[in-house]
């Protein structure tokens, strides 16, 4: 995977879009207005495709892929009804490996 060789401290746990505006306003120079757009768009590409029913992979990092799951009996832990579980299209993740490797390495 490319490194940008940005490090970034995580105060609060998790990375927000504006966090990755900062990023690209920092390492490529851009107006803070400039670079929050050009996250908007990425994200905005990524949300677009996976609404057509396209998988999303990001080399490197990972894949979204959505699957059709189908329409299955479940039960109420509570009270032992079953009950039917609709269809439905879900929407998972898999980390590349080279992500995985970075994950157990803490890089």
């Amino acid at each position: 995977m490319a490194d940008a060789g940005v490090m970034r401290k995580m105060t609060a746990g998790t990375l927000t879009r504006a966090d990755l505006a900062d990023v690209v306003h920092q390492e490529i120079g851009l107006s803070r207005t400039d670079s929050a757009g050009i996250v908007e768009r990425i994200l905005f590409h990524m949300c677009h495709a996976l609404a057509e029913g396209e998988n999303v992979k990001v080399s490197g990092f990972g894949s979204f892929i959505l699957r059709d799951k189908g329409e299955r009996i479940g039960r109420n832990p509570k009270t032992g009804v079953e009950v039917p579980i609709a269809p439905r299209r879900v929407l998972t993740f898999r980390a590349s490996q080279i992500m995985r490797e970075r994950i157990v390495n803490g890089d």
